[in-house]
């Protein structure tokens, strides 16, 4: 393969996992997480045992949930090009404390487009793009869009 059919097919991935990001699923629950659909009736958060990183913040499929770290406190700076491979945890009613978590730690913070994100020890939650599954980590401790991304502890602390 020539060098430019290589950086092609770099850039088609890239594409591609900006455009999954973007949309297409019905929920947060789903499999590709949007930034347009909330959770109906409250997002719930919980609490899993990664084998790598301990105890660690997740939605209800168990996908791990991320904290940006220049976020000033509940107000998020991730929008556009972050937002679509950073999609924030967005809900339509009050977030709901599962398993492990801290009811007085959960919140949530409106967006510019009016939207409801979820927070978690004032730290407003994001997915990444390509954590598809319960369990993958791979956004964990990325440095994206000036700053880098962390799973955050029960206690609502940053894992670095």
């Amino acid at each position: 393969m020539n060098r430019r059919n290589k950086w092609l097919g770099g850039a088609a991935t890239a594409i591609a996992l900006v455009i999954a990001g973007c949309g297409g699923a019905s929920g947060h629950g789903s499999s590709a997480p949007t930034t347009g659909a909330a959770k109906a009736g409250g997002a719930p958060v919980k609490v899993v045992k990664n084998p790598k990183l301990g105890k660690i913040i997740v939605d209800a499929n168990g996908r791990t949930l991320y904290d940006f770290v220049i976020d000033r406190g509940p107000t998020s700076v991730c929008y556009g090009a972050c937002a679509s491979l950073w999609p924030p945890y967005l809900t339509k009613g009050a977030p709901k404390a599962g398993p492990g978590t801290s009811a007085a730690l959960l919140g949530t913070t409106k967006r510019r487009d009016g939207t409801t994100e979820v927070t978690y020890g004032n730290h407003p939650l994001y997915y990444y793009a390509p954590d598809r599954k319960r369990g993958q980590i791979s956004g964990q401790a990325l440095n994206q869009f000036g700053a880098p991304w962390y799973a955050l502890t029960p206690t609502g602390r940053e894992i670095h």
